[in-house]
């Protein structure tokens, strides 16, 4: 009788999953997934899987759109995402400038504004050299740059930003001046650094892999508390994994950079549900897992309560790191 009144629930639960389903909220026209930043970036490359993951297993009916919007540093897309309040047919995918331009830019804009959906995914940062320097380790660096006649030139996208950023507590950490050249993208300062037009940059790993596997750049180490976990062989002998922690290298500097979806603000809960459901799915396929690899990102889905304390606590973090860099005005 037990085991009837079970099979009985599990077939109620199902109709009633069913209903849900078939009631439940969808887009009825294409969907806008808005970028802040131009294209070829990490972001517009994460925008195109997650556009092909979709697509490939009709995980929407309606389909979906990359609308770059880099203008103003990328203060046109949040503007854009801040004056599109109710309109469930545009989603942001979001990096930490959603925190640092506010405070470096005083644009009216606080992330608050939209509605959080999930966190997919986390950057990670690494310090690069030149691979025909002679330095093999982070101590090898820092001398050499201590010993220069000259400041020793980092290249790093943008201006206060997250390589500003970790240029400036290279600084506070090491006690070496680097002179910050800021450029439009990490290509640009992975070509300035194989050209050795600068002594190193702190591009994520998507950005100098193609110059790491050709061996023109050295990675010393990731700005991370843990390695990189992927342990498939990348350039010769070596895997991600293999490079070592800035701090098993005597440097204890973290940052990690979030990889989120954010909706308008003032959308209903059933919308949100539907983009939550769909960007957990959007993980679990092929398409994610290898990208994820194959840029060097660390996995992570994040959502509801989770998502909101994660946030919370990253605003804290790049606030603090801000501030202690002179940045925020």
């Amino acid at each position: 009788m037990q085991s009837i009144l079970k099979a009985c629930a599990s077939a109620a639960a199902l109709l009633l999953g069913a209903a849900t389903g078939a009631n439940a909220w969808e887009p009825s026209k294409p969907v806008e997934l808005v970028v802040a930043a131009g294209a070829g970036g990490a972001s517009d490359q994460m925008a195109r899987m997650m556009q092909a993951a979709i697509q490939k297993n009709n995980l929407m009916k309606q389909p979906i759109v990359v609308s770059l919007k880099g203008g103003a540093s990328g203060a046109e897309a949040l503007m854009y995402m801040k004056g599109s309040d109710g309109d469930a047919n545009k989603v942001l995918i979001a990096y930490s400038l959603i925190y640092m331009l506010p405070l470096s830019a005083k644009i009216p804009f606080n992330w608050r504004d939209l509605t959080p959906v999930s966190v997919i995914a986390l950057d990670q940062f690494a310090l690069w050299t030149n691979s025909g320097q002679p330095y093999k380790s982070v101590q090898d660096f820092v001398d050499a740059a201590k010993a220069s006649s000259a400041p020793f030139k980092m290249g790093g996208t943008g201006s206060k930003r997250e390589d500003h950023i970790l240029t400036v507590f290279l600084e506070k950490k090491t006690g070496v001046k680097f002179f910050y050249l800021p450029y439009k993208s990490g290509g640009e300062a992975a070509t300035q650094l194989v050209g050795n037009h600068i002594a190193s940059n702190v591009n994520n790993p998507s950005e100098n892999i193609e110059v790491w596997r050709a061996g023109q750049v050295r990675p010393l180490c990731v700005f991370d508390k843990e390695r990189i976990s992927y342990k498939a062989k990348v350039v010769g002998d070596m895997s991600w994994n293999d490079i070592p922690t800035c701090k098993e290298q005597g440097l204890d500097i973290q940052y990690l950079m979030l990889r989120a979806m954010f909706l308008p603000g003032k959308v209903k809960p059933e919308e949100t549900a539907f983009y939550t459901d769909l960007f957990r799915k959007v993980s679990e396929t092929s398409e994610y897992k290898e990208y994820m690899e194959k840029q060097a990102l660390k996995p992570i889905f994040l959502t509801g309560k989770e998502m909101l304390e994660f946030l919370e606590e990253d605003d804290m973090l790049n606030k603090k790191l801000m501030t202690e860099a002179g940045f925020a005005k």
